[in-house]
């Protein structure tokens, strides 16, 4: 199904239907997007009868969603907000019959735009204008839409970031003075911003902008002017110095201590890539300027890249040494893995025994047990 299609079924059935917000906002710009917002008079109840030939999904703030094809499509009925909380859930909305009422309640001019199916823009506060000067401008009251949703502060930054838009100074100073607002979101919500911030490729712009607005001490992080611009997120997050956690799953949070490691060691060699792996070595190599190719030519010549690799067993460590399992047999094996890597020795079970044997007392002085 194609969203004119959407729309006129909806008013098809007697309703009104437009596309609002930021696919309007991106068409303008020549931005392909595949999230697509509908506002409408229906009501759910009316919109899943309309969609039941769909697998249509509904929540508790009057919004069906309908996925088709490559289109992720929310159809929100007409509303006007009266209170959030900190986690920019909408605790009590008031459902309105009117598009104006509606597009009043929306955060900045360019995403209070609306298109009929024929493509007609309908443009209450001059948002295509803001769009063709690069503006940022807030939708009314500048104090009511910071405080209703204070979420809204740090999505003018990702957008001024993403898009290279200007915020506009009434907003701009209002932004300034009411920084610490950020304090009532939630962690996940500052981090999804944070994170679309951080993955533009205008990434040091929107951290200077945080940074000049006076918002980083609640957001929980500092930076560094030198910070690196990289394309990997997990590689953006390991040049902050977080202060207050953010929400990162297990492996984002390893991601980032590794890549951290990488960048302090200063350097790529066989030992960082046998440790962290190609991808980790390769953003931070990124990060500390060293040249792609150098990295995957020394990665392709790595004569062992696991401890599982080197040839020979425990079984037959603890025979050279005569000695029972326990933690030199770990020892014996980073030792082995060193000098092999660096081509000392041979990755053969015969050269291998004799090197342990030769080195046994380098394990057995540190308390080996005869």
């Amino acid at each position: 199904m194609k969203v004119n299609d959407v729309l006129k079924r909806i008013e098809d059935n007697g309703f009104e239907a437009y596309i609002v917000g930021g696919y309007v906002r991106d068409y303008i710009l020549g931005i392909e997007t595949s999230d697509i917002d509908i506002c409408t008079n229906a009501r759910v109840k009316e919109l899943i009868d309309i969609f039941s030939d769909y697998n249509v999904i509904s929540n508790e703030y009057g919004s069906v969603k309908i996925a088709s094809n490559d289109l992720r499509i929310d159809i929100t009925t007409y509303r006007r907000d009266l209170k959030y909380n900190g986690n920019r859930r909408k605790v009590e909305i008031e459902y309105v019959d009117n598009l104006i009422d509606d597009v009043q309640r929306r955060d900045f001019t360019m995403n209070a735009l609306c298109m009929n199916k024929e493509g007609n823009i309908i443009d209450v506060f001059n948002g295509e204008e803001d769009i063709k000067n690069k503006i940022i401008r807030c939708v009314g009251n500048i104090e009511d839409r910071i405080n209703e949703d204070p979420l809204r502060m740090l999505r003018a930054v990702r957008f001024a970031t993403t898009l290279e838009f200007r915020i506009e100074e009434n907003l701009y100073k209002g932004l300034k003075k009411n920084r610490k607002l950020i304090s009532q979101l939630s962690r996940e919500r500052i981090k999804e911003e944070l994170t679309k911030i951080l993955v533009s490729k205008n990434a040091k712009m929107g951290l200077k902008l945080l940074k000049d607005l006076g918002f980083l001490p609640y957001i929980g992080i500092e930076y560094n002017d030198n910070i690196v611009y990289i394309s990997d997120i997990c590689g953006m997050y390991s040049q902050l110095n977080i202060k207050e956690e953010l929400p990162f799953s297990k492996e984002e949070k390893e991601n980032i201590k590794s890549i951290k490691n990488i960048v302090n060691y200063g350097m790529i060699d066989e030992n960082v890539l046998f440790n962290y792996g190609l991808y980790l070595a390769m953003v931070a190599g990124e990060i500390l300027g060293i040249d792609k190719e150098y990295i995957t030519d020394l990665n392709k010549n790595l004569v062992i890249s696991s401890i599982k690799d080197i040839n020979i067993t425990s079984d037959e460590i603890c025979k050279v040494l005569n000695i029972k399992p326990g933690r030199i047999i770990g020892e014996v094996y980073d030792d082995l893995k060193d000098v092999i890597l660096k081509r000392e020795l041979d990755n053969d079970n015969s050269l291998i025994k004799d090197y342990i044997l030769i080195n046994r007392k380098k394990w057995l002085n540190e308390g080996a047990i005869l």
